[in-house]
């Protein structure tokens, strides 16, 4: 048909005049998927000294850490409507002060049950972040590098986790090592919870020095703008009236996207909706998060000094930077589905190695220990399955949300799906603590099952999305 060939050759073969200005733009965005990776991830510095300073069980400390994630998940459910009714651009500033207001209450709580408040605000932003960068760099980014630059959000994610390793690791070593010790009449993990107003006001001061979506301008009847932003991206050498043609024609035979229009499959959603909830959910369920949350507390439990426990932690956010540049090269080389597969067999024996090592652990508290060969292979299964989560579902699950699902309902089914990966992320992080008491050794067999399972899902359901435009898809 005339009416899908015209557009396939105007969007995707056009390649944008200034690149570096595209660049720049999907990084200001992906500033969120920074602060996501930041804020998820400074608590594992914390955990220890939390549980001490307030006296905490392992069920309340799975709480402070993993109520973040509640607040994530009515981020991300809410965050597709707002983007529709006021812009990419505005729900990315709301986040911004909800990251620097969480960040100030957290470092200053009166008590448990206001740090546990302050860190379901930082979350809310958190899940709006995770919606709203995926979604706007998808819309801005030309087609034919659309997987690399949707690439850019988990790349951010994974540096903003590193960072805050750096700089908890870099606090305690100015606290002596005493995740309690004063620095500037604060305890070390009080500054660890704080400094990210830094990254908090950047994010807010960039969201001002990048354009709208050209999708919501249109929307908004402001083609003019909508013009040139495209032109800016796309470049000039695309039919910038026909792409206009093409992104106005796909919204007049859509409506404005909400909970109902996912219904209408034999299971309550589309089926493509719950293909979506099932990347998001298997994303978490092979247990990623407890990597990040728990690591320092992990390897402290195995009989590791908390210097150590720390270093490791920083090593591991370095390994999942490299995974995360191997999945930014071959994403759309070699295409979604092949990555996810490689990964999840990765897990699979990664986790289950994981396991073998820490069924030896003996002792508990302080005189918890591991055999000197179980020790060492537990941390190089560790970092081997970071590594092969980074080069797979940590980048493929972000660009695939951003592409499968119909322009329809696009945002409602990305904040649905976006949500379950939450709600999946708070079940595995709130666990955790009692598991790991039960069995550490059970909690990664467990992990791994979700690792395996994940491979006839990709196998079965998920189809490949690489080089088609987003209309093509819809």
């Amino acid at each position: 048909m005339t009416s899908t060939e015209a557009p396939k050759s105007g969007a995707r073969e056009a390649v944008p005049d200034h690149l570096g200005h595209v660049i720049f733009i999907t990084a200001a965005a992906a500033m969120g998927g920074f602060l996501f990776g930041y804020d998820s991830s400074v608590i594992n510095g914390a955990t220890v000294a939390i549980q001490d300073r307030f006296d905490l069980s392992a069920n309340v400390l799975g709480w402070v850490t993993a109520i973040a994630l509640l607040g994530c998940a009515v981020g991300a459910a809410t965050a597709g409507r707002m983007a529709d009714r006021i812009g990419r651009i505005r729900v990315m500033q709301i986040a911004a002060v909800l990251f620097t207001v969480s960040a100030v209450g957290s470092a200053l709580p009166f008590a448990v049950w206001d740090l546990m408040i302050w860190r379901f605000i930082g979350g809310i932003g958190i899940g709006m972040a995770s919606v709203i960068g995926p979604a706007y760099i998808a819309e801005v980014a030309p087609p034919a590098y659309r997987g690399r630059l949707a690439s850019f959000q988990q790349a951010a994610i994974v540096i903003g986790i590193a960072v805050s390793q750096l700089v908890n690791w870099g606090i305690l070593n100015m606290a002596d090592s005493d995740q309690r010790g004063k620095l500037g009449g604060l305890e070390a993990w009080q500054w660890m919870l704080g400094v990210m107003v830094i990254p908090a006001v950047l994010y807010g001061l960039l969201s001002f020095a990048i354009p709208e979506s050209p999708r919501f301008l249109i929307s908004a009847g402001r083609q003019t703008e909508a013009k040139k932003v495209l032109t800016e991206v796309e470049g000039n050498g695309i039919d910038v009236n026909l792409r206009v043609a093409e992104i106005e024609a796909g919204m007049r035979s859509e409506h404005k996207s909400t909970f109902k229009d996912l219904l209408g499959g034999k299971f309550g959603f589309l089926p493509i909706v719950w293909i979506g909830i099932g990347l998001s959910v298997f994303q978490q369920l092979v247990g990623i998060n407890v990597i990040f949350y728990y690591s320092n507390q992990l390897w402290q439990s195995i009989g590791k000094d908390p210097s150590s426990s720390f270093l490791y932690s920083f090593e591991t956010s370095i390994v999942n930077i490299i995974g995360t540049v191997i999945a930014m090269i071959f994403v759309d080389r070699i295409g979604r589905k092949p990555l996810a597969i490689i990964g999840s067999t990765g897990m699979a024996i990664a986790l289950f190695t994981c396991a073998w090592a820490f069924s030896y652990k003996t002792g508990s508290g302080d005189t918890a220990s591991l055999p000197y060969g179980q020790g060492l292979t537990a941390i190089i299964a560790a970092n081997a399955f970071v590594l092969f989560f980074a080069l797979s579902w940590g980048v493929v699950v972000w660009v695939l949300l951003g592409e499968i699902f119909p322009g329809r309902i696009r945002a409602a089914a990305l904040g649905v799906a976006a949500a379950a990966q939450w709600l999946a992320n708070f079940a595995i992080t709130k666990t955790f603590p009692n598991m790991s008491e039960w069995s550490l050794s059970g909690s990664y067999i467990i992990y791994g099952a979700f690792a395996a399972l994940s491979i006839p899902f990709v196998m079965k359901f998920v189809k490949e999305t690489k080089g088609k435009s987003l209309e093509e898809m819809g």
